[in-house]
């Protein structure tokens, strides 16, 4: 494998690795193709746990009397908990054996989630919330971990990866309708039902997921302090993220809190430049192809989720639609991306992963604009569902691209590691702009623009919308200039080569 501190996004370059007679040959075997099912479904899992409870959040409420205040940590709880451990989750991984901390942390979700399910107050749900994300954190990077260092570079990880972004949008997709049903029959079984799903992902991989390789005899320092740190760094910055629009961005409160953050980072790197074995060696943040994907996932989840944020708002606070009709309105982008994801990988070997990130990034950016132009009685077909349907091919040419670029040429023993820090990015990006979203239609709220209350609501949209349409402009054309500085290095090296 290429070293950590060169990008390496030669996508035709095979593996350092022996692959097997599957995979040599472009062919997979029924165990092969198992275990990525079980991967998937541990994604799969994660999607539609998180689709089926923020529908469910307003009955929570009610049935459990709950305050405004209090219940939005049904959500925050699980974004607290995911992005805080996910370096931490990642590197567990590499180093205790991927499959061991899969089979783990898929428990612990399956037994939070069944807890949440049955609580009879809200700290609980909170709390049960909280662990769920936790685990999700250590799911995530193992599982993908598990599929970089079994599939070789190349074609068959790109297919790979692709059909693993595809699981993840057929499980958000499913949660949406699946929450608008169950939330009918109750919120308690939106807790429920990823428990069966749950344990049929932890049987599968103790089936199908081979074993992790022996570690070498002797004994092993861990990096103790480290994980503490980082932990708590990861803990606090989320935590003041998601409370900065209540405390206000400069508040001395928010302040300290992002300093506190700053110091346990310094201490964090301190500690990781002395101890003999890190938790994370710095060397491989000099991985620009690492970096570069990191920021692109925080600017794709961060304005997807704050677009729905705000689309959900538009259909049913104030279009007055339910959410089983607001779940059919996203329904064609989940679908389309289920569609296309699948077939992306080939596009990724063809063209690079930078080029498929910026191609996301028009389409994401054409989309959001197009909803911009959605008023107070604007005709579903004519303006929201263009909207969805970019969504539903952004989604899959980003994500796919941003999975490949993060994970190639880091060597297998750094992948885990690797995958922690593309999510961390994920959750992080996630937090932030909804935040700053947030706070901007918070702000506009009190202006009261507006000649009546639904041209003032529809206003205060808009501008969440501006924001997240400048991100994703932004991206678009960051992605465009890393796509051609990539190709014009490509160009370099083959002319020096001739």
């Amino acid at each position: 494998m290429a070293t950590t501190t060169e990008p390496a996004i030669d996508l035709d370059v095979a593996s350092a690795r022996k692959p097997g007679p599957e995979q040599t040959d472009g062919r997979w075997g029924g165990r092969l193709w198992g275990m990525l099912i079980v991967l998937c479904g541990a994604m799969f899992l994660d999607a539609l746990d998180n689709a089926m409870v923020g529908i469910a959040v307003p009955p929570i409420q009610s049935d459990l009397h709950m305050s405004t205040a209090s219940v939005q940590w049904v959500v925050s709880a699980y974004v607290l908990g995911f992005g805080g451990f996910l370096l931490l989750g990642g590197r567990l991984a590499d180093l205790l054996g991927r499959r061991r901390i899969l089979l783990s942390a898929v428990a612990v979700f399956a037994l939070a989630s069944l807890v949440g399910g049955i609580a009879d107050n809200g700290a609980l749900v909170i709390a049960a919330r909280f662990v769920m994300g936790a685990s999700a954190a250590f799911t995530a990077p193992a599982g993908l971990a598990i599929i970089m260092t079994t599939f070789p570079e190349g074609a068959a990880r790109n297919r790979a990866v692709s059909i693993y972004t595809a699981c993840g949008a057929a499980g958000f997709s499913l949660g949406l309708i699946l929450g608008g049903l169950l939330t009918e029959l109750g919120w308690r079984w939106t807790f429920l039902l990823p428990v069966p799903v749950a344990l049929a992902v932890f049987f599968g991989a103790t089936a199908l997921v081979p074993r992790d390789a022996a570690r070498a005899p002797g004994r092993r320092s861990y990096d103790i302090v480290g994980a503490v740190t980082v932990s708590a760094a990861m803990l606090l910055l989320v935590y003041t993220i998601v409370m900065a629009p209540t405390f206000g961005w400069a508040s001395a409160r928010t302040i300290g809190q992002f300093a506190a953050t700053a110091v346990l980072l310094a201490v964090f790197v301190t500690v990781e430049l002395r101890v003999k074995e890190p938790l994370l060696r710095l060397g491989l943040l000099r991985n620009k192809g690492l970096v570069g994907a990191a920021l692109a996932a925080a600017a794709i989840l961060g304005t997807y989720m704050s677009f729905q944020f705000v689309g959900s708002l538009y259909m049913q606070t104030l279009r007055g639609w339910s959410p089983l009709e607001m779940a059919l309105a996203f329904l064609p982008a989940g679908l389309l991306i289920a569609a296309v994801a699948p077939n992306t990988g080939k596009l990724v070997g063809k063209f690079g992963p930078a080029w498929m990130i910026f191609a996301g990034f028009v389409a994401y950016t054409g989309a959001y604009l197009l909803f911009l132009q959605a008023d107070t009685d604007s005709g579903y077909v004519a303006t929201m569902l263009p909207t969805m349907l970019l969504i539903g091919v952004a989604f899959p040419f980003s994500f796919t691209g941003a999975y490949v670029q993060a994970t190639s040429g880091v060597a297998d023993s750094e992948q885990g590691l690797a995958a922690g820090v593309l999510q961390t990015g994920y959750q992080v990006g996630a937090a932030v702009v909804l935040a700053v979203v947030t706070a901007t239609m918070a702000v506009d709220d009190k202006a009261g623009r507006g000649a009546g209350a639904a041209a003032s609501l529809m206003d205060r949209y808009r501008d969440g919308v501006y924001v997240v349409t400048g991100i994703a402009a932004v991206t678009m054309v960051l992605a465009l200039v890393s796509a051609l500085r990539g190709a014009a290095k490509r160009r370099a090296r083959q002319t020096a080569g001739n």
